[in-house]
């Protein structure tokens, strides 16, 4: 059975970013092309270059502050990236480095995601369909498979840049109008890339071409993302229409659902597995495969590489496991105490964060997965195991998450939350919440950068059921039993009690957007949580319009009492130095307890969210080729 994995045959693009992008040839001769596209295995061969999208396994986010169109899963933390940007998470970086909080984005020469080279390679197969020798039917379902990468790729244009060329077909000399013409309107690509979609939903065949392919269910979560993207954008940016979109992303969810009742039972298992296909509500994933394909994302985590954490205002937006805020919740103990913040919470912060512990002789230890040496970490009675043992409760007895933390090494932390800085061992923290969504044991025992197997969904149900609510929602018709069968069945694996609808109001929870009404906010709130660590953020705030809410916050980090953080020589350790305690309104406080300060709000500094942000600006060099581009507002 051919995987995603697979290699192809076919020879990949090598293109430029500038306009003549459109022009580029792709490298075989008229003759070969003529030759190649005649039979369905022929389709079928040239169709696996087109997995190569998903070479990442990203959820579209479009957000690295760099050059790259998707951030590379093997090279950095693409499926993090998207919710840093959002402001969920911060870095343990001293210095400020979101650069739509600190005001640092710029546009680019060259690159930002501005590269139509992908779409060349798709509409040189959509081209070929109709010239070849298949059957209709066969002809159907590869112009079906076309228009969903097609389709998957405009999401991401249009999400970074509002209105944008529609190609639809290999351009040629002669076609100047689109070369060095103006973009198209968003509702124009939009509503065609709608089309697509639903012709590829009915043409394409049931199950693809096996398991793991682009199938219809493929085609409907797609379906289900990109209408409440778009559906969502239109209400919030006043564009209209976004009716149509709504009803979209609940009818092909609502299919969906029927086909995949049941969601992963193993919260942890749909990130960190080394076998994907045995779990349920997998739709689509990327799978990995020891001594062919590796990945370095979990790996990463477990090295002083990782460079991820979340801040205490995302923290507190995991509920309290009766269902309520910690405003409003008797089951919240406060967070004087990591023990105490973490303690009767949604399960999902203890997947998302590594919970506290703390080895009682002070020492690190090899560590052997066998647990043979967990007798020298944890002794006596008091809550120092207290996460440790509920951890080896809610995962298999293989399961890929262990306290305490360790290294690929063996080399093992002795405590948690480890907020001795990066470089004092791996997995440091400068909050305190040092994020290990991805962390897991499927590593070759190595320092090298890419030895991890773990498989990684691109679809699943989780998101479907997601999207549903939101829409129901914004369609007037989120009731009750739409929380059942939704967010409900989320919070059940979560041991959190579910969403009673009539029971949120206006005082459900006093930290909440004001603008936003109490109900939708649980439900993005269950979004959140469900999804941290999947890069969504970024898409989400942004086609909310709430950008400003979201990355504007001060950010703090855990509560400490210096004197518990020592070196190997007893001494207070010098990352102190460099970190400030605050109090609960960001305040600098004397003395060695407080919260840690990580960054402040940058509305105080003279920075913060532009609502230009709310698209990404056209390439410069891009610009001065072409007299019909406009910049997007802001960034000239």
């Amino acid at each position: 059975m051919k995987k995603i994995y697979i290699t192809t045959l076919i020879a990949a693009l090598s293109l430029g970013a500038c306009n003549d992008d459109f022009l580029e040839k792709y490298p075989i001769e008229s003759q070969t092309e003529a030759t190649a596209f005649i039979t369905y295995d022929n389709f079928k061969t040239y169709a696996w270059s087109l997995y190569s999208i998903f070479d990442n396994a990203e959820k579209i986010n479009g957000v690295d502050n760099k050059n790259n169109f998707v951030q590379s899963l093997i090279t950095n933390y693409g499926r993090y990236e998207g919710d840093f940007m959002a402001g969920y998470l911060s870095t343990y970086s001293t210095t400020e480095n979101n650069p739509y909080r600190n005001q640092t984005a710029t546009a680019p020469s060259s690159g930002g995601g501005w590269d139509f080279q992908y779409l060349r390679k798709i509409n040189l197969m959509i081209d070929n369909v109709d010239k070849s020798e298949m059957s209709e039917a066969d002809k159907g379902h590869w112009r079906s498979v076309g228009y969903f990468f097609h389709s998957y790729n405009y999401l991401e244009l249009v999400s970074r840049f509002g209105d944008v060329p529609w190609i639809d077909k290999v351009l040629g000399e002669s076609d100047v109008d689109l070369i060095y013409g103006p973009r198209s309107s968003r509702k124009e690509v939009t509503d065609k890339m709608l089309e697509r979609l639903q012709y590829a939903e009915k043409h394409i065949k049931a199950d693809g071409d096996g398991a793991n392919t682009i199938n219809v269910h493929v085609v409907r979560t797609l379906m289900s993302r990109f209408c409440l993207f778009e559906g969502t954008w239109r209400k919030y940016h006043g564009l209209g229409d976004e009716g149509k979109y709504f009803s979209e992303a609940i009818r092909v969810s609502e299919e969906l659902m029927k086909n995949f009742p049941a969601v992963n039972e193993n919260y942890d298992a749909l990130m960190c597995s080394e076998d994907l296909s045995k779990y349920e509500g997998i739709i689509l994933y990327k799978e990995y495969v020891k001594d062919i394909l590796l990945n370095s994302v979990g790996h990463t985590e477990r090295t002083s590489s990782g460079k991820y954490e979340m801040h205490k205002a995302t923290v507190e937006m995991y509920l309290c496991t009766d269902g309520k805020t910690i405003s409003n919740s008797g089951l919240y103990e406060g967070d004087k105490s990591m023990y105490d913040e973490f303690r009767n919470r949604d399960r999902r912060l203890l997947f998302q964060v590594v919970p506290p512990y703390f080895m009682k002789d002070g020492v690190s230890h090899d560590f052997t997965l066998n647990g043979a040496k967990n007798s020298t970490v944890y002794d006596g009675d008091e809550d120092v195991n207290e996460y440790a043992e509920l951890l080896k409760e809610l995962l298999p007895a293989n399961g890929s998450k262990r306290l305490p933390v360790f290294n690929w090494s063996g080399t093992m932390n002795w405590m948690s939350p480890n907020v001795n800085g990066p470089g004092q061992a791996p997995l440091g923290s400068r909050s305190g919440y040092y994020m290990w969504r991805h962390y897991n044991l499927w590593d070759a025992n190595s320092n090298m950068a890419a030895v991890n197997v773990c498989d990684k969904p691109i679809f699943y149900i989780e998101e479907v059921l997601l999207n549903y609510a939101e829409a129901m929602f914004e369609a007037g018709l989120f009731t009750q039993s739409v929380a059942d069968a939704t967010i409900n069945k989320l919070r059940k694996r979560a041991g959190v009690a579910d969403m009673k609808v009539a029971d949120i109001d206006a005082g459900f929870d006093p930290k909440r957007d004001p603008e936003v009404d109490p109900v939708l906010w649980e439900i993005r709130r269950e979004r959140m949580v469900e999804l941290m660590g999947e890069g969504f953020g970024f898409q989400d705030i942004r086609r909310w319009k709430r950008g400003a809410w979201f990355i504007n916050r001060t950010q703090m980090g855990v509560y400490v009492n210096k004197a518990n953080y020592r070196n190997a020589k007893g001494e207070i350790v010098p990352a102190w130095q460099k970190l400030k305690l605050v109090d609960r309104d960001g305040n600098e406080v004397e003395g060695n307890e407080g919260y840690l300060q990580r960054f402040d709000n940058p509305v105080k500094l003279g920075k913060g969210w532009k609502d230009q942000y709310y698209l990404f600006p056209i390439p410069l060099n891009d610009l001065s080729l072409n007299d019909n581009l406009n910049q997007n507002p802001g960034w000239n």
